[in-house]
Parts: structure tokens; C-alpha cells; sequence
């Protein structure tokens, strides 16, 4: 009996010992791993409601787009590709607390978003706490990728598009000599005036006022006032989500002073919402959907059916930024980590989307260069192409 009990009493720590070394140890949400099965999973901060919503909602359609395009081809490494989305609303607080909530989740393995660069930019430190890559497909501030090596962007640089504005859209395109500046009071706003009036000032570009307002702002009266009673034959507008709200209220005022804006792209919805008011609006873009081009045409025709509105150079972008991510984890292997995939990312050359060759310089943003669009008879049109500066230097 003695011997029974011994016998069993040793084949009980033996099961014990073999069930403890079998079970896979928990990594904690420090430790920046996925683990090696099941769905890869990435976050993403968009302002799904509020004043950007437009372009929250590109975000998401497009993104899911991509996602349903990388898992119906196999996934990743044979595993499947989940995006996991979170409404910041375009609030710096919000979209903070939200990427601190996928920091401490440690099934994901990196963040895609957020949209305005005063979001990006307070998402900066929580990622880089986690050594965990986050890839805005629209933060234009230089300041946010410069802030640490997990920042990263695609959609280019405030100052190069705000140096463009001044001086070829206003100035040798539309022949502007005294200019008007309303823009919204954040991290993008104040580097898009900051790099425009210096660029102005080396041109000879009159800036004859500037009004600034907050985020949700709805009443610009007294800004526009102010405006009119200047001497000045051109408005230029910075921002995304009011811009059409400024335009219609100029409009109301009886004043047709000529238009334009560096912020919201090629928006089907300020068309939408301006009709005529923004007849002969001025912009730039650094993408522009070719008519010739089969794939780029018929993903514009899926985007706008999911959507209910045609895309922006921002869906085409957060688009690409779904894209990237997944060649940057794929080309993790097996080693999913937090920290391999930003240092995949940080490495990667690309041109697997819409918007052309990816390769980030030492601070996580890219170059872009610019066309310029003009609306006319309710639709964008495309005035001047890449090679716009080449010929004016050519006196074209």
C-alpha cells in the first residue's frame, strides 16, 4: 500500500511539473510580443464624430478596405489582420487616453492615426514609453516625427506644402499681391501660418491680416469683418473641418474676394456644403486620383460606395498606411514585436498603394510634392502638375 501511494504520489508531481512547463507563459504588456497565433492586431485613432468625422470616416473605410484586401489574399504570414478602431474625435485628451488604452493592451503591435498633428503629438510620448510605432496618415507638423523614433507619417511636410502655397499657388499661380489669413489654433494651424508668412515674407507676398479661432468654432463674423476692412483681394484658409463653414459665411456677407485653402484636400463634402460659395476655390494635394488609370479609378469607385462621399488625399492615404503597417509586421517573421515592427517601418521602402514610392527619411516623415486644384462647375480640376515649380523656374 506504501509503495502505491509513493507511486502515485510521484506520478502526481510529474503531471504537475509537465502541465507547468507546457502552458505558454502570459507575456505582460511590457514585454511588446503578439502572441504567435491567432489575429495581428493594430489600433487606430480617428475622429469618427465631430468636426473631422469626414475624414474619420475615410479612415475607416479605407483602412477596412485594405485590411479586407491583405486578409482575402492570405493575411499575414498566414495569419489574419485585425484593426481595431477607436473614436478620438479629434480631441488631443481623447485620442491620448485611447492610444494609452492600446499601449497597456499588449495584443497590439502598433497604431495607425491619428488624424491632426495636436493628437499625433500627444500620442508621441505614450508610444515611445512602449518602443510601439505610430503612423499618422495625415499629421503633416514636422514637430511630431521629429519627437522620437517611434513617430511616423506619410502625408509629408506642414512647411513644404505651406512654402508651396505661398509661393505657387498665391503668388506665381493666382497672382496674389495682398493676402488675408484665417487659420484654426492648433499644432498644424500654427506651423502652416508660421511657414507661409516666412515663405511670404522672402517672396514679397503682402500678408495684409491674419485671424486665428479654436477648434468647433461656428461664428467667424467678426473675424470676416475684420478681413473686409482691410485692403486685401485674396483670403487664404488653414483647416480642415470649418473650412466650408468660412466659406459660406463669406459668402453670406456679399464679399466674392477670391479663395483658397491648404487643408482639407480635395473634399467631396466641402463641395458639398458650399455648392457655388466655393466656385473658384484654390488648394493643393499631393495626390490626385489619374482618370487613366484603371486601379486608382476603380478604388475610388469602391471607396465612395462603402463611404457615401469621394475620397480625399487623406482615405488614399490612410488606405496606404493600412498597407504599410502589414509589409512591416510581414516582415517581422515570426517575431511580431512592438519594437520589430517599428524598426521595420523605420527601414521599409514600399510602393504596394496608391500614393507612390514610401521610404521615411531619419525622422519618420517623407517628401511630397504638389499639384494645384481649382473647383469649377461643382468639381475639382487639376491646374498645375508636379512639375509646376520646374516650369516656372523655366518661365513656362
Amino acid at each position: 500500500m506504501k509503495k502505491l501511494l509513493s507511486l502515485l504520489l510521484v506520478f502526481s508531481l510529474a503531471l504537475t511539473l509537465f502541465t507547468a512547463c507546457s502552458t505558454p507563459a502570459s507575456s505582460g504588456a511590457g514585454s511588446g510580443s503578439a502572441a504567435a497565433s491567432g489575429n495581428i492586431k493594430v489600433g487606430v485613432l480617428a475622429p469618427l464624430t465631430g468636426t473631422n468625422a469626414e475624414f474619420g470616416k475615410g479612415f475607416e473605410v479605407a483602412m477596412t478596405m485594405a485590411m479586407e484586401e491583405i486578409n482575402a489574399a492570405g493575411g499575414i504570414n498566414g495569419r489574419m489582420l485585425e484593426l481595431v478602431f477607436q473614436d478620438s474625435k479629434g480631441d488631443a485628451k481623447e485620442s491620448s487616453d485611447l492610444c494609452r488604452q492600446y499601449v497597456d493592451n499588449e495584443e497590439i503591435v502598433a497604431i495607425l492615426g491619428d488624424f491632426t498633428s495636436t493628437a499625433c503629438m500627444a500620442d508621441a510620448p505614450i508610444v515611445k514609453e512602449a518602443e510601439m510605432a505610430i503612423l499618422s496618415p495625415t499629421a503633416s507638423n514636422p514637430a511630431f516625427t521629429e519627437m522620437n523614433d517611434c513617430t511616423f507619417g506619410i502625408i509629408g511636410k506642414q512647411d513644404a506644402d505651406s512654402r508651396y502655397y505661398a509661393r505657387y499657388v498665391l503668388q506665381e499661380y493666382a497672382g496674389v499681391d495682398n493676402v488675408g489669413i484665417i487659420y484654426i489654433e492648433s499644432d498644424w494651424g500654427n506651423a502652416a501660418v508660421s511657414n507661409f508668412v516666412d515663405e511670404a515674407q522672402k517672396i514679397g507676398l503682402n500678408i495684409v491680416e491674419t485671424a486665428s479661432y479654436v477648434q468647433d468654432e461656428k461664428d467667424f463674423s467678426s473675424i470676416i469683418t475684420k478681413m473686409k476692412a482691410a485692403n486685401l483681394d485674396h483670403i487664404a484658409i488653414m483647416d480642415q473641418g470649418a473650412t466650408s463653414q468660412i466659406i459660406n459665411q463669406i459668402r453670406a456677407s456679399g464679399w466674392d474676394v477670391s479663395l483658397s485653402t491648404n487643408g482639407p484636400g480635395t473634399s467631396q463634402q466641402l463641395i458639398d456644403l458650399c455648392g457655388e460659395n466655393c466656385e473658384g476655390l484654390l488648394l493643393t494635394t499631393p495626390f490626385f486620383f489619374d482618370p487613366e488609370s484603371e486601379k486608382e479609378m476603380a478604388w475610388r469607385d469602391e471607396f465612395t460606395s462603402r463611404a457615401g462621399f469621394a475620397p480625399t488625399v487623406h482615405s488614399v492615404n490612410a488606405y496606404d498606411c493600412a498597407l504599410l503597417i502589414a509589409e512591416a509586421i510581414r516582415q517581422c517573421g515570426d517575431d511580431v514585436s512592438r519594437k520589430n515592427v517599428r524598426d521595420k517601418l523605420a527601414a521599409i521602402e514600399f510602393s504596394g498603394g496608391l500614393t507612390g514610392q514610401i521610404q521615411f527619411d531619419e525622422t519618420g516623415s517623407l517628401d511630397r510634392r504638389y499639384i494645384i486644384c481649382e473647383i469649377v462647375d461643382g468639381e475639382y480640376v487639376k491646374r498645375a502638375g508636379f512639375d509646376y515649380p520646374e516650369q516656372v523656374a523655366a518661365g513656362k
